[in-house]
């Protein structure tokens, strides 16, 4: 099979059940693979992922709604996410695995368990809080990002959410503000924050996860974590693991929460072993 550097990805879109244009890049060959992107991420950043599993399978890597070159609609509901996901399912042939990392990796769990078409189910790191303690943001959270955005404040959104709901330590964000290349791709997709937040739903409120809800989810699953992960996303990693009915929970030494775009090199192997087994 000719490497991937041959390969120019093809760009395509699918239309979802509402009529909403999706956007993606088509790349290699093999079983299909779509990848999911996680909150405030876009194609840009899993393309590097995606050029490293190509070599192994037809990678979907593709815009969420709302962001990129995708198109959106008046009312969100996650469900629409999960059309779009089946709209892609339907343009790689009628199945896929999945791979999704953060919040991405819940959209993509929400799809498996919706009923899709779904191969085999790839998770980085999803977000639950399983516990008691500080790990997710705080309540009312959602209503917070709400107001920000309705006053413009499209950075302060940002900033809000990356400290609050993803922990990152807040002198990390401020050095981001100083990249403005950076700090204003992120404030361009802070309109789909509430999105992430409705994926997520309640399972940031410190609480054990509910079996019941994702016994559906029955393709075989491997939930990732980071060794330099912080302790709340290997716990949720082993609830989640506990619920589903096929899966199997591995942590990655060296690895945190940005693997898929620091570490996309150290991240593929674990991924083409598990998604072509």
């Amino acid at each position: 099979m000719p490497k991937t550097k041959d390969r120019a990805p093809v760009n395509a879109t699918a239309l979802s059940r509402d009529g909403t244009e999706i956007a993606f890049e088509r790349l290699g060959a093999g079983p299909a693979v779509i990848l999911v992107p996680s909150a405030l991420a876009d194609r840009t950043d899993t393309r590097k992922l995606a050029g490293l599993l190509a070599d192994h399978f037809t990678v979907l890597n593709y815009d969420r709604r709302g962001r990129g070159a995708s198109g959106d609609a008046a009312g969100y509901a996650v469900e629409r996410e999960i059309d779009d996901i089946a709209a892609l399912i339907e343009h790689a042939g009628g199945s896929a695995s999945l791979f999704g990392s953060s919040s991405g990796a819940v959209l993509a769990l929400r799809a498996a368990a919706a009923g899709l078409a779904v191969e085999r189910l790839a998770l980085y790191e999803p977000p639950f809080a399983v516990g008691g303690g500080d790990f997710g943001p705080p309540e009312g959270f959602a209503g917070h990002i709400g107001t920000l955005l309705a006053q413009g404040r499209r950075g302060d959104a940002v900033k809000d959410f990356m400290v609050q709901a993803q922990g990152m330590p807040a002198f990390m964000v401020t050095m981001m503000r100083l990249m403005p290349g950076m700090w204003s791709k992120l404030k361009k997709m802070a309109h789909t924050l509430p999105y992430d937040i409705a994926v997520m739903g309640d399972t940031q409120r410190g609480r054990p996860l509910d079996a019941a809800q994702w016994s559906s989810a029955a393709a075989p699953a491997l939930v990732l974590t980071g060794g330099k992960s912080p302790a709340g996303f290997h716990s949720a990693a082993v609830a989640l693991t506990d619920v589903l009915p096929e899966a199997d929970h591995r942590t990655l030494p060296g690895l945190n929460h940005g693997a898929v775009v620091m570490a996309p090199k150290k991240l593929a192997p674990a991924l083409i072993d598990f998604l072509r087994t």
